[in-house]
């Protein structure tokens, strides 16, 4: 499987020459999601789910599906009957050729005064790839390819690392980067690496490798 990095919370899974994204939101590219089959969306939120962006990509495919929570599907499934499909946690399918888990209920909690949003993870071919969105769930299942959330509103670097811990994957690659700066990188490079317990990476936007 070739996992390929977008920017921010954005990644592209190639399979047999089929594509999976996941999360082309608004600090993605604009193009993110074209030529994907499937595309995974995990919660509301702008830097997640952009509409502009999967009109895009399910207009230049007429066979592009996306999978997602009630509360996007609700604002894109008219557009295209049939095509957009609800999931919950428990939920299992198949995308693009991908076996898809989904995992997860709630939005990591921002604020306790900020009311709590619908937040789903996908965990891919059996544990080869996770994406928690923007959560720190666990699934019950060994994860390969950890997709990790290192700078957000919701979270400090202890939760990341304790995370990284929890779920003991063979390797984190970061994810939710775009408010990271270039400052900053190589303090969380160090110490998740050095207390995560597990292979940590990243990639460049743009750029992939082989999971």
């Amino acid at each position: 499987m070739k996992l390929t990095k977008k920017s921010h919370a954005c990644i592209r899974l190639e399979k047999d020459g089929r594509r999976l994204v996941i999360d082309p939101g608004t600090f993605s590219e604009e193009d993110a999601a074209v030529g994907a089959e499937a595309i995974l969306v995990t919660h509301e939120h702008l830097d997640h789910f952009n509409e502009e962006r999967l009109r895009t990509a399910m207009e230049s495919d007429p066979g592009a599906e996306i999978w997602t929570l009630a509360s996007v599907a609700e604002k894109i499934s008219a557009a295209f009957p049939g095509r957009v499909h609800t999931v919950g946690h428990g939920d299992t399918f198949t995308a693009a050729g991908f076996d898809v888990q989904v995992h997860g209920e709630l939005h990591a909690v921002i604020h306790p005064d900020i009311p709590r949003i619908t937040n789903v993870g996908y965990l891919i071919d059996g544990g080869k790839v996770f994406h928690p969105g923007d959560a720190l769930t666990v699934p019950d299942h060994p994860v390969e390819t950890l997709m990790l959330p290192v700078m957000a509103p919701w979270n400090k670097i202890s939760e990341v690392i304790d995370y990284v811990r929890e779920v003991k994957p063979r390797r984190a690659y970061d994810i939710h980067d775009a408010l990271l700066t270039d400052l900053a990188r190589p303090i969380y490079d160090h110490q998740i690496g050095a207390l995560g317990g597990a292979e940590h990476m990243r990639l460049a936007p743009g750029a992939s490798a082989d999971v």
